[in-house]
C-alpha cells in the first residue's frame, strides 16, 4: 500500500522565491490497484514520485510503502518499490542483459533466482535475441523496455511508473499497458503518471487530477465526472 498525507515539496529559485512544486497532497492506493496521477507537464507528477521513490525528501508531509515511512526506512522502501523515471538512461557499455543484471545484484537477488527471473522477463518482452546487444545500440523502444525490466526484476509488490509510454510506438505502448495490467491482477500496489487521459481512463481505478502541485479532483472516473464519462472537460475544467 501507498500513502501519502499532507505531502509538500518546495524549491527555491536564486532569489529566493518559493516554488510550490508539490503542495499538500494527500492519496492513498491499494494492493490490486491502479491509482492514476493525471495532470499536463509541470503540474507536479514526477516530483510527487520522486519524493515517494526516496529520490527526493518531503519539505512537509509523509509517505509510507507498505508501512515502511520513505524517511525513517528508505532502504526498506527501495526493496519493496520499483520505480521506472521518465528520463533514466542506461549505460551505454553494458549489454541489455548487463543492464538488468546489475539492478538485480543492487537489489540483493540471489543469483540463480535473478537468472531464472531476467530469463522470463526476456522472453515475455520479446527481447531475448537483443540480450546481448549494448544498450547504446538499441532501439528506443527497447531501450525503454529494458528500463521496464530493471524496474520490475526484483518482483517488487509496489510500483511507480512515470510516463512510461513517452517515446513508444503504439505497438510496444499496448504490450506495455497490457502488461500493467497484467501487475494489477497479481495484486501490486501501482501508480502511473501521464498526461493522456485516454491511457488514464483505460488503464486506471482511480485518478487523481493534479495541476500546480495540488490534486483538484480524486475518485473514480464515474466519480471524476459525475457519471457523464467526460474525463476530458473536467481535465480542461481544471487546468484552463
Amino acid at each position: 500500500m501507498i500513502q501519502v498525507e499532507n505531502l509538500k515539496k518546495y524549491f527555491y529559485t536564486s532569489k529566493g522565491e518559493v516554488v510550490r512544486a508539490v503542495d499538500g497532497i494527500s492519496f492513498k492506493v491499494g494492493q490490486g490497484e491502479i491509482f492514476g496521477l493525471l495532470g499536463p507537464n509541470g503540474a507536479g507528477k514526477t516530483t510527487t514520485l520522486r519524493v515517494i521513490s526516496t529520490v527526493l525528501k518531503p519539505t512537509e508531509g509523509t509517505v509510507a510503502i507498505d508501512g515502511f515511512d520513505t524517511q525513517k526506512n528508505p532502504e526498506e522502501v527501495r526493496r519493496h518499490i520499483g520505480f521506472l523515471s521518465s528520463d533514466t538512461g542506461l549505460y551505454r557499455r553494458l549489454t541489455a542483459r548487463e543492464m538488468v543484471e546489475y539492478f538485480a545484484e543492487l537489489y540483493g537477488m540471489d543469483k540463480t533466482e535473478s537468472d531464472r527471473r531476467i530469463d522470463e522477463l526476456f522472453e515475455r518482452f520479446e527481447l531475448t535475441e537483443y540480450a546481448n546487444t549494448f544498450c547504446s545500440k538499441l532501439s528506443s523502444g527497447n531501450k525503454q523496455k529494458v528500463n521496464i525490466l530493471r524496474t520490475i526484476v526484483h518482483n517488487p509488490p509496489t510500483l511507480v511508473f512515470d510516463e512510461p509510454t513517452i517515446g513508444l510506438d503504439v505497438i510496444i505502448a499496448k504490450t506495455l499497458l497490457d502488461f500493467i495490467k497484467e501487475l494489477r491482477a497479481e495484486g501490486k500496489c501501482i501508480i502511473f503518471s501521464t498526461h493522456i487521459m485516454d491511457e488514464a481512463e483505460k488503464l486506471c481505478d482511480r485518478i487523481g487530477i493534479i495541476h500546480r502541485g495540488k490534486i483538484y479532483r480524486k475518485g473514480t472516473l464515474a466519480e471524476i465526472t459525475n457519471g457523464t464519462g467526460e474525463l476530458e472537460d473536467v481535465f480542461f475544467e481544471i487546468v484552463g
